[in-house]
Parts: structure tokens; C-alpha cells; sequence
């Protein structure tokens, strides 16, 4: 999880086509963007996460001598493109939308421009590390909205699919929105705060209960929160955690941040029994925290409930993502650089099934807000080079159903142009911030959201559009192809 070498995380198509742009001299300068399709969990947005892994990968981007050696034994590719592994290092451009913006289908996340070789190596390590992150940081800011305001910790290292997945699945789970992680290695390497109490097992160790809340107690005074449902929750466990705050009160030790946790059983119930419990002792602000297998849902249904719960750790179905367990990403040609003119010449893949066919040439990303308000009205994908004047009159339209138009009128709208410059000519000029400066911005991209876009279940549809411009080129690249798409 540290800086590495991961040129080989890669296809083997990907090298073969190298080779064979190699070997063909066609190695012309060419645009892929990564987009991905349908919003996960079915959600009415995504957070895009990652990129600042992308852009640690690139820089370490180079074949090593036992690279070079484990290649030439597949007995695949000749020397002489050997030889140009050997040399290899990236030259391209890199534009991306920054990590916790909220994004939606079809627009670029992230778009390379370099030669056809570069392009193609880099297409699975890019799909990789922004798939699994931007699905992580898109389920955790769900379950972050359905707790309402209470805290949610990242629980889910040991149910994790694998080390990396765990770390940098922890740290896509904190630009989500939650407010701290079990995981420690992930708070040493990106300065997130580190949470967590105490497993059944030290109960256990102990000769009973209360003895066992006693030594913790003791070791932290700050931090006590008491795992009640080892033995009986209401019967047993509520009842010395109270004697220990009560203790820990007479003794004139600071009850400053102290409480229970439910690990088990019908937490609505017990929540709201051990809140009466704990009241009627005098610890009304006694937290009382809960875990098992929680997701959105649940948490949604507790709350509605009336559960007494104000703090959630979230393990196995935040971090794996159960229910989408994949983000479905692609990486796509968009275009061709001529080497006569410079210009792009664009470039689509047809399908039969619509959501499938591409948005083709050199293209960036506008974001429309309502200029009253702030909130996010619709995005327009639109080529490199157009321009924008709030001042006068936009019309936007649906590019499948363009019969679904909507006008802005001048001064009712603001946009903002998504995509940065991430590396150029193979350099990078792109400070990723610090996580907890990525979650702050990424709360402040969730709030320009209508509620009805972030529900649960059946979310209002954000519209993407495609500028005017755009949507002729691609029209004329259908229209160019004697196929019938139906």
C-alpha cells in the first residue's frame, strides 16, 4: 500500500495490443475516458474516489528488469518491444474530476490523452483503483445520509477483500463521510481518525462482567465505551456498565466521552430499553453505539423506529459494498489525434444496446447549479474548447429523448467546469489534498443535492446532457454507419 511498482497490474490484452501498435507504427496520439453507466446500490449519484492512487501508480509507472525478464519468458513479444518496455515511461496528459465531487453516469471521470501505447497500458490499473473506491465512497455516503446526522465508523477491515481493499476501501469510506476507521494502518497513512472499543473476548477474559468494565475503564477514562451484550444486555450488561459510570462519577474521574455499544439482538428494542436505563441514572448523555451488520437500509429502519442510537460502526456491508459489490466502470477511445491537421477526430462504439454507444471527441464536463439556491440543476457534457455565458440563455436537452428540453434564462444559473488537469506531458501538477479535506468538500458536493435525488430507494434521475455541438457530432457518426441500431 505504500509507493510500488504496479506496471503489471495490468491485462494481458493490453500488452499484446501494444506490441502490436508497436510493430504497426500507429502509435498516434489518442483520448480514453473512464466513465461508468448506472449509479451503484441504486443510488441517484456516485462519489468519485481514487485518484490520488491513479496518480501515485502513474508516477511509479516503469518495467523493471525482472518485469523485462518474467515477459520475455511468455514467450509473446520480441525484443525489440522489449527493449521499448524497457524505456517505457508515461508522456500523456491526465485529466480528472477531483475525489469526492458527486458524478453521475456517462460523463468522464477520468480522460487520458497520450500515444496509443501509453493509453492502452494504463486502462486497468486506472479501472481498478477508481471502480473499488468510487463504490466504497458512494456506499459509505449513503449510509453516512441514512444515519441523519449520527456518526458512522468504518468497521469493516477483517470482512475486507484483502489488505489493499481494506486500506484504501477505509480511506474512500472517510471521503463518504464517516468519521473515523478501525483500520490503522489506513490512519497512519492518510491522517484519518483511528476508532474503536473493545471485542467480547475481553469480557470473556475476565473472571465476570463487571470486572472486565472495571480494567477498561481504568486503561480509558476518555474513551469508555462498554461492549454490553456479551452475557444478557438489559440484565447484565446495562446494569455494570451503569455501576462503572456511577464509579467512575463518585471517584471525580470526567465523564467526558463515555457509553455503550449493541453488537447483537433487537437493537431497536435494546436501545431504547438501555437509553431509560442509563437516563434514570443520571447519564443522559451516556452514548450508546451499535454495530451487526448494519447497512443503509437498516439503519434507515432503526431510525424510523425510534431507536436510541446515535453512533453506528459499519463493517462488512459498507466495505465490500454487499449489495453492488462492483461499480461497473469502462474505458472507452474517444478520439484520434490527425498528425496533418492536430485536430481530434472523433471516434464511437456502437451497440445495439443504447446505453452502450459512446460519447465520441475531446470532451470536459459543466456543472449547472441554480443560481438561487446552489443546487445542482444538470450536467452538460460538452467538447474541449466551448465556452459558456451564464449572462445569456442555455437550452438543454435530453440527448436520448431530445423532445425533453429545458431552457435557463440568463442570470438563473451558474456552471463550473468539472475536470482538472492531473498530469501534463507526462509531469504531474496536481496536489491531492488531505482525506479530511476531500470529506469536507465532498459534504459540501452532497448538499447541492435535492433530497429527492439522495433517497434510498427510487431516487429522483439527475439529468446529463450533451452540448448542442456534441450532440451533432455524434448524431452525424450514426448517421454515417449503414447499420440500424434497434
Amino acid at each position: 500500500m505504500d509507493s510500488r511498482n504496479l506496471t503489471l497490474l495490468t491485462d494481458l490484452y493490453e500488452l499484446t495490443m501494444m506490441q502490436g501498435y508497436y510493430k504497426n507504427d500507429t502509435n498516434d496520439t489518442v483520448v480514453f475516458d473512464a466513465f461508468y453507466r448506472q449509479n451503484p446500490s441504486g443510488s441517484g449519484y456516485a462519489i468519485t474516489a481514487g485518484l490520488e492512487q491513479v496518480i501515485d501508480y502513474v508516477k511509479n509507472l516503469h518495467f523493471n528488469r525482472e518485469d523485462i525478464a518474467y515477459l520475455r519468458g511468455l514467450h509473446l513479444f520480441d525484443e525489440d518491444f522489449l527493449d521499448y518496455l524497457s524505456r517505457f515511461h508515461f508522456s500523456g496528459d491526465i485529466y480528472a474530476i477531483p475525489e469526492g465531487t458527486v458524478v453521475f453516469p456517462r460523463e468522464p471521470l477520468v480522460k487520458v490523452i497520450a500515444p496509443a501505447m501509453e493509453a492502452q497500458l494504463v486502462e486497468t490499473a486506472i479501472l481498478n483503483i477508481i471502480n473499488h473506491q468510487s463504490l466504497i465512497a458512494t456506499k459509505a455516503s449513503r449510509v453516512v445520509y441514512a444515519a441523519q446526522g449520527d456518526g458512522i465508523m468504518e468497521f469493516g477491515l477483517r470482512r475486507a477483500q484483502g489488505p489493499d481493499a481494506g486500506t484504501w476501501g477505509a480511506r474512500a469510506a472517510m471521503i463518504g463521510g464517516c468519521i473515523g476507521t478501525s483500520n490503522v494502518l489506513c490512519g497512519q497513512l492518510f491522517d484519518v481518525p483511528v476508532k474503536g472499543t473493545h471485542a467480547h473476548s475481553w469480557i470473556m477474559s475476565f473472571p465476570d462482567e463487571y470486572t472486565a468494565f472495571k480494567k477498561y475503564s481504568q486503561l480509558y477514562p476518555n474513551a469508555c465505551i462498554l461492549l454490553v451484550d456479551t452475557y444478557d444486555t438489559l440484565n447484565s450488561g446495562v446494569p455494570n456498565a451503569i455501576r462503572i459510570f456511577t464509579e467512575m462519577k463518585e471517584a471525580g474521574i470526567p465523564l467526558t466521552f463515555y457509553g455503550i455499544r449493541l453488537d447483537s439482538g433487537d437493537l431497536a428494542y435494546l436501545s431504547k430499553e438501555a437509553r431509560r436505563m442509563l437516563d434514570a441514572a443520571g447519564f443522559p448523555d451516556a452514548v450508546i453505539s451499535a454495530s451487526s451488520d448494519l447497512d443503509e437500509y437498516l439503519i434507515d429502519s432503526l431510525k424510523t423506529q425510534g431507536a436510541a442510537i446515535t453512533s453506528w460502526g459499519v463493517g462488512t456491508n459498507l466495505i465490500t459494498s454487499k449489495d453492488c459489490p462492483a461499480f461497473g466502470g469502462v474505458y472507452k477511445l474517444a478520439a484520434v489525434k490527425d498528425k496533418k491537421t492536430g485536430r481530434f477526430i472523433p471516434k464511437i462504439k456502437l451497440s445495439e444496446n443504447t446505453a452502450k454507444i459512446t460519447n465520441p471527441g475531446n470532451k470536459t464536463v459543466f456543472r449547472i447549479y441554480d443560481k438561487e439556491n446552489g443546487k445542482l440543476k444538470a450536467d452538460l457534457i460538452a467538447l474541449v474548447g466551448e465556452s459558456y455565458d451564464t449572462k445569456n440563455s442555455l437550452l438543454i436537452f435530453d440527448p436520448i429523448e431530445t423532445w425533453k428540453k429545458t431552457l435557463l434564462k440568463p442570470d438563473t444559473y451558474t456552471m463550473r467546469e468539472l475536470m482538472v488537469p492531473v498530469f501534463q506531458n507526462g509531469a504531474c501538477v496536481y496536489n491531492s489534498p488531505k482525506v479530511m479535506d476531500i470529506r469536507s468538500y465532498c459534504q459540501k458536493e452532497l448538499d447541492t443535492l435535492w433530497d429527492e435525488t439522495r433517497r434510498l430507494v427510487n431516487p429522483h434521475k439527475v439529468h446529463v446532457d450533451l452540448s448542442n455541438e456534441l450532440y451533432q457530432i455524434k448524431k452525424q457518426l450514426l448517421d454515417s454507419f449503414h447499420t440500424t441500431l434497434r
